[in-house]
């Protein structure tokens, strides 16, 4: 039971962990083609890559949740 209760610890705080990471983008502003209401060039790429950014810790979040909760479950049917 010890080394449940560590795995979702660690699985919490790699959770926030990849919060505070997913939430945190690049500055487009300064870059050519800037527009807030709709850029272009290098900062809609730039603004691209900050959503497929916040996407991905997102999915890695979900599946972090998926894998502790397998785990758990397997623990528990071993018990």
């Amino acid at each position: 039971m010890a080394l449940v209760g560590a795995f979702v610890g660690i699985a919490i705080l790699l959770g926030i962990s990849v919060q505070i990471l997913g939430n945190s983008v690049t500055d487009c502003t300064g870059l050519p083609g800037y527009d807030a209401s709709g850029s272009s060039g290098w900062a809609l790429q730039c603004e691209d890559n900050n959503t497929q950014t916040q996407n991905a810790f997102a999915l890695l979040v979900i599946v972090l949740i998926v894998v502790a909760a397998v785990v758990i479950l397997t623990v528990v049917k071993m018990l």
